[in-house]
C-alpha cells in the first residue's frame, strides 16, 4: 500500500531527527571528552551532518507532501494535527536558509566552542573575539534570511520562543527590573543571619557526585535512560527517547555549585523524559519552547531545591556525605544555600539577582545583532552595565563576558528565555499547589511524584500541541505574568 503524504512526512522527519540526534551525540562528546586536536575534524563532521539534515528537511518533495496533506481532511487526531502544523512552520523557516550557510554556521560554532573554553580559562576575550565576530555576522545573515518586520532579533527569538517579540520582552523586563532591584537590599539584609562562611569546608567530588545522583533519582530522573557527566558549562541534552544526558561542574569548596547544576539540568531532563517517546523527534513528541523548558529547570532548582522543606528532608543525607554540615540546623542550611549576594557568575547567582544577569545579556545580544555594538566593545559595555545593574566591578573576562557558553554555540536569542522560565516556573508552581491536594505535605516528606505527575499532565505530555502562552493558559488559567515570581521572591527573601 502506498504511503499517504502524512506518512511520508513522518518518515522524513524521523530521518531528519536521526541525523540531528547523531549530531547531538558528537556535540555532547565535544563538550565532555573530545581532545583539543580533534576539534577541527569534529567541526567538519557536524557541518556535514547538519547540511545533510537541512537537505532532507527542505527537499522539494517535502513541500509537495505538505500541500497534499494540508489539502486533505483535517485530522481529528491531535498528534497528527500537531505534527502537520509544526512541520509546515519548521519547513517555512528552514527553506529560507541556504545549505552553505547552515554548514558554515555549524562549522564556525564547533570551532568557536573550543576557543571559548580556552579564552575563558585564560580570561582573555581577545582569543574569542574573531570567532564571536564571525558568529554575529553569520547570525545576522540567518536572521535576514528568515525575515523580520520590526527588528532582526525577532527572527532569532522565534527559534527559541515561538510568538515572542523583542518589544514585548523589553516592556516586560523594564517592568520587572526595578522591582527586582528594589528587593536586593532587603534580601541581602535577610541573608545576613547566614554568613558567607556558613558552608565553608571541603566537599570531595566523589561525595558530591553520590549526593547529586541520590537527589536526582528522588525527584524522578530515570538513570536507566540518562546519566550525569562533567562539563565546563552545565547543560542537558536529549540524544534519543531513552538517552538524556545531564552535565554539571564541581567546586571542592562549595557543593551547591554541582548540586544546583544537577537539579537545574534534571528539571530539563525530566521534561525530556516525559515527552511522548513514540513521537520522539516529531513535534508532538518534542519540547515546546525554551521559556517552557527553562521553567522546568528553575522550578526544580529554586521552588523545590531552594525551599526550607527540601533541606529539612535532605539535611541528614547532606551531613552523611559532608559530616561538618551536621553542625548546622536544616533551617540554617536552607538559609545558607539561598543567600542573596550579588555575584559575577550567572549560573551561581542567587534567586533575586539572577534576572538582572539575563537583562544584561538580552541588551547586549540585541545591540550586537542590530549592529549597535561592535564585538570588540563587548567587555567594556558588559563591565559598565554590570556595575550599574549589580553594583560590582568585574575583575576579569572569565567572570565577565566570557562566562557563558551560549555565544560560542551561536545561541543568540536564547538568554531572555531564562527569565521567561523564572516567571513560568513560579506560575506553574502556584498552579500545581492549587490543583494537587496536600502537595506541600508530599514535598516535605520528599515525595516528588505528585508534583512531577502534574507537570507530566499539564506540560510534558503535550509536546507542541499548544503555543507557549496557550500552554500557560491551559495549565494555570493565565498567560505568563510577573507577579507570581515577584510574590515568591518577596515571601522568601523580604517577608
Amino acid at each position: 500500500m502506498a504511503l499517504s503524504a502524512y506518512e511520508k512526512l513522518h518518515s522524513r522527519q524521523r530521518d531528519v531527527s536521526l541525523l540531528g540526534s547523531t549530531a547531538e551525540v558528537l556535540g555532547w562528546d565535544q563538550e565532555t571528552c573530545l581532545p583539543d586536536a580533534g576539534v577541527a575534524w569534529r567541526a567538519e563532521q557536524l557541518a556535514f551532518l547538519q547540511g545533510q539534515k537541512h537537505r532532507l528537511a527542505t527537499a522539494p518533495e517535502v513541500a509537495d507532501w505538505l500541500s497534499e496533506a494540508e489539502a486533505g481532511p483535517t485530522s481529528a487526531n491531535p498528534v497528527e494535527a500537531t505534527n502537520l502544523r509544526w512541520w509546515r512552520r519548521h519547513y517555512e523557516r528552514a527553506v529560507r536558509l541556504p545549505v552553505d550557510l547552515v554548514e558554515e554556521f555549524t562549522r564556525a560554532t564547533a570551532l568557536a566552542q573550543s576557543v571559548w573554553a580556552h579564552a575563558r580559562k585564560d580570561s582573555d576575550f581577545s582569543l574569542f573575539q574573531p570567532h564571536l565576530e564571525k558568529l554575529v555576522e553569520l547570525t545576522r545573515q540567518r536572521a535576514d534570511a528568515w525575515g523580520w518586520e520590526v527588528c532582526r532579533y525577532d527572527a532569532l527569538l522565534e527559534g527559541y520562543e515561538p510568538g515572542a517579540r523583542s518589544a514585548e520582552l523589553s516592556r516586560l523586563f523594564s517592568e520587572l527590573a526595578p522591582q527586582i532591584s528594589a528587593l536586593v537590599t532587603p534580601a541581602r539584609e535577610h541573608s545576613k543571619r547566614w554568613p558567607a562562611e556558613t558552608l565553608a569546608g571541603e566537599y570531595p567530588i566523589a561525595a558530591q557526585q553520590a549526593f547529586n545522583r541520590e537527589i536526582a533519582e528522588a525527584v524522578g530522573f530515570d538513570f536507566t535512560a540518562g546519566r550525569i557527566d562533567t562539563a565546563t558549562h552545565p547543560f542537558c541534552t536529549a540524544l534519543g527517547p531513552q538517552d538524556v544526558r545531564l552535565t554539571t561542574r564541581y567546586n571542592k569548596k562549595d557543593f551547591t555549585t554541582s548540586l544546583f547544576g544537577v537539579l537545574h539540568e534534571a528539571g530539563h531532563g525530566l521534561y525530556d523524559q516525559g515527552l511522548d517517546g513514540m513521537e520522539w523527534g516529531q513535534p508532538a513528541g518534542s519540547s515546546l519552547s525554551l521559556g517552557i523548558h527553562e521553567s522546568q529547570s528553575r522550578l526544580w532548582e529554586n521552588h523545590v531545591g531552594g525551599s526550607v522543606v527540601f533541606w529539612e528532608k535532605w539535611h541528614a543525607r547532606a551531613a552523611h556525605y559532608f559530616p561538618h554540615l551536621a553542625l548546622l540546623t536544616p533551617a540554617a542550611l536552607a538559609g545558607a544555600v539561598a543567600r542573596v549576594e550579588p555575584s559575577f557568575i550567572r549560573v551561581e547567582a542567587d534567586q533575586v539577582t539572577y534576572d538582572l544577569h539575563i537583562i544584561l545579556r538580552f541588551e547586549i545580544e540585541q545591540a550586537l545583532v542590530e549592529g549597535n555594538l561592535a564585538v570588540r566593545d563587548v567587555p567594556g559595555y558588559w563591565n559598565k552595565r554590570f556595575e550599574t545593574l549589580l553594583g560590582l566591578t568585574v575583575p576579569d573576562d572569565r567572570r565577565g563576558c566570557l562566562q557563558d557558553v551560549h555565544w560560542s554555540f551561536g545561541l543568540f536569542g536564547y538568554f531572555p528565555t531564562y527569565t521567561l522560565g523564572n516567571l513560568n516556573a513560579a506560575q506553574l508552581m502556584a498552579g500545581a499547589r492549587a490543583d494537587v491536594p496536600h502537595l506541600e505535605v508530599a514535598l516535605a516528606a520528599g515525595h516528588y511524584a505528585p508534583l512531577l505527575g502534574w507537570l507530566r499532565e499539564n506540560v510534558h505530555s503535550l509536546g507542541q500541541r499548544l503555543m507557549p502562552q496557550e500552554l500557560m493558559l491551559h495549565a494555570t488559567g493565565e498567560t505568563t505574568q510577573i507577579r507570581y515570581h515577584l510574590e515568591h521572591l518577596r515571601s522568601k527573601f523580604a517577608a
